[in-house]
């Protein structure tokens, strides 16, 4: 898939960057980079589940209230929450106000903290289902993968929720995992010098 939207400085971008002028930044300094901090890793996961059925542009508008009614997303504050903090989070207007999402955030900041029990980190857990480039369709042309899937999988089988395979894919795409940027979007060469700089969370 060819980039055809030309951003404020001329240069071609991936296609999704035209649905909202807001989209540019985020494309251009967060989307496809490798991440291995497991808070930001946690709080992506978190907002591509609150995402799904809505558009990325509703939550990406709400980051900042998503972050202050989630504790900034440090897990181990939010596994601390109760049926008090639900009631609190279902009537705060600036976030989405979907309970089964809600108890899902709580639910997986507790599977988390008991996945670093096991695995030392969510980023060594993580990384490990980086997909092989080989293996990779051309860019964007995919909702799911087999790592994906697998992925998703894997964290159901934890007790994990909302997690499913198109999510886990989406949330691949935004930490790194997978360098997605279309073919002529001139971020895709330094999403892909960001990955080869990048030491996998593991790795001597």
């Amino acid at each position: 898939m060819n980039a055809k939207v030309r951003g404020p400085d001329g240069e071609l971008r991936c296609n999704w960057c035209s649905v909202a002028p807001e989209f540019f930044e985020y494309h251009d300094n967060e989307w496809g980079y490798p991440v291995d901090d497991d808070i930001r890793l946690f709080e992506k996961l978190c907002l591509e589940s609150f995402q799904s059925g809505l558009s990325w542009r509703t939550i990406l508008a709400k980051r900042e209230n998503f972050r202050a009614a989630f504790s900034n997303f440090d897990f181990k504050l939010v596994a601390k929450y109760n049926d008090a903090d639900i009631e609190r989070l279902l009537k705060d207007e600036g976030i989405v106000r979907h309970r089964g999402k809600i108890e899902a955030v709580i639910n997986n900041a507790r599977r988390a903290q008991e996945l670093v029990a096991q695995e030392g980190s969510l980023a060594a857990y993580f990384w490990r289902f980086e997909p092989d480039e080989n293996s990779l369709l051309e860019p964007q042309t995919a909702s799911t993968s087999e790592e994906s899937i697998a992925l998703s999988k894997a964290l159901k089988k934890k007790g994990w929720k909302f997690v499913g395979p198109t999510t886990l894919y989406a949330f691949m795409q935004a930490m790194g995992l997978v360098n997605d940027h279309a073919d002529g979007c001139v971020f895709r060469e330094k999403v892909e010098q960001a990955r080869k700089r990048f030491r996998r969370p593991g790795c001597v």
